[in-house]
Order: structure tokens, then sequence, then C-alpha cells
């Protein structure tokens, strides 16, 4: 099984295959969502009790798919991307102001969106295993979407960008808003499914699922390097 005939939904169950992407120089590029130092700093279990302790053990799964696959995977697509002289971009979550009064309606209601992460602060910043470099383009959001708050779209257009490579966290919510944002928009967007991570492996590959064939391919990261021009 391929990724033209893997992860298929009730919906396109029986689809013809899709072809082939054709990517092209100045016209592809790689957009790197959320990773960021807030998500993969973790507290020392010895100091936990209850259910912190317990929410520890529930989140180390994806710890180790994100230091294990999904870092690695990112290093390499970078690698390849920078080798071929394309385009890199990052999108991170940040609030342009410290009491955080920029931020969505989603990113202030309580529980697990509820985030204050000032832009200059360590939290905020994208993690130094896999940081940008140069000029390469980073927008801060106070959405899920990395369309919907910054400039995004006019910064891909004005780059010629056709088609859009994601890749980052979560799978589920950020990476799947940008993605929808992206198809609306009309890129062509691939998720390289390696170099993404939600919360629990189960979220990750329903919302590849969902995804697939109507909002995005979804490949692996050789998949996704096989394809890139030079």
């Amino acid at each position: 099984m391929t990724w033209k005939t893997a992860r298929r939904s009730f919906y396109y169950d029986g689809a013809p295959e899709p072809e082939d992407p054709v990517l092209t120089a100045g016209k592809v590029a790689l957009l790197v969502i959320d990773v960021q130092n807030v998500y993969l700093d973790r507290p020392d279990p010895a100091t936990l009790t209850g259910d912190d302790l317990s929410r520890y053990h529930a989140w180390t799964p994806f710890h180790e798919r994100m230091h294990g696959t999904v870092i690695p995977s990112i290093q390499r697509l970078l690698a390849a991307f920078r080798g071929r002289g394309l385009d890199v971009l990052y999108a991170r979550i940040a609030a342009l102001r410290h009491d955080g009064r920029d931020r969505s309606l989603s990113q202030k209601k309580p529980g697990w969106n509820n985030l204050l992460l000032p832009k200059d602060e360590a939290p905020s910043q994208i993690v130094a295993a896999i940081a940008p470099e140069g000029d390469e383009i980073v927008v801060t959001k106070t959405t899920d979407s990395a369309l919907t708050g910054t400039n995004l779209r006019l910064v891909l257009a004005n780059l010629g960008i056709t088609h859009v490579i994601c890749c980052g966290i979560f799978t589920d919510q950020c990476v799947a808003s940008t993605v929808r944002s992206l198809a609306d928009e009309s890129f062509d967007v691939i998720v390289a499914e390696d170099a993404c991570a939600a919360g629990t492996l189960e979220l990750h590959d329903r919302e590849l699922e969902i995804m697939n064939m109507i909002y995005c391919s979804v490949m692996s990261t050789d998949e996704v390097i096989g394809y890139l021009p030079g």
C-alpha cells in the first residue's frame, strides 16, 4: 500500500488514485507548525503526584514520538529543502501583548488551549533542534490556523508558492486548521505524516484519514523528499 491508497476515509473508498504531485523549484515551500518549547518541556516526575503524575504518563507516548520520530523527520525535511534552495517557513503561537489580550477566543477558553505565550519569552520559541536559519520567515499567530491570524497567505502568494508541505503539531488542531485554510485558498497541500504528532496516535491517525484526499495528500517524509525538485 502506498500513500495513494492508504488512509482512505469513508468518502474516498474506491476513489481513483491521485496523480503524482509536480513540485517545482520556487513554487513549493515547507511550513513547520508550532513546534515550540512549551510543548516539549516536561516537569520532573519525581515532583508530581495524583492527577498531575497521571497526566505526565499519559503524555509520554507523545514525547517519545516527538523525539524519536517527528523532530528527526522535520530535520530531514529541513535539510532537503535547504539543500535544494527551497523555501522554509514557520508558524508559532505567541501573544503580541504580555497580558495576551490579542489572543483569539479559542486560546482564552479554559482547558487545553488556554495558552499565554508572550512572543519574546522562552516557552513560545521554536525548539532549537529545528530552529529557523538566516532569513527564513516565521509568522506569529494567536489562532489555530496559520493563515487566519497572519499575513501568511499573502506571503506565500508573493513568493509564488503553489504547493505547501506541512508538518508539526498538533495534527488534529493547528496542523489541521492550517491545512484546511490552505486548501480553501487553493494551495496544493501535502502533510508529512511522520513529521507530525497529536496528543495520541489515535487522534493523529484519525485526523490524517479525515483530511486525506480532500484537503491534502498524506505522505511519509521519504515520499515527500522523493518528489522534491533538484
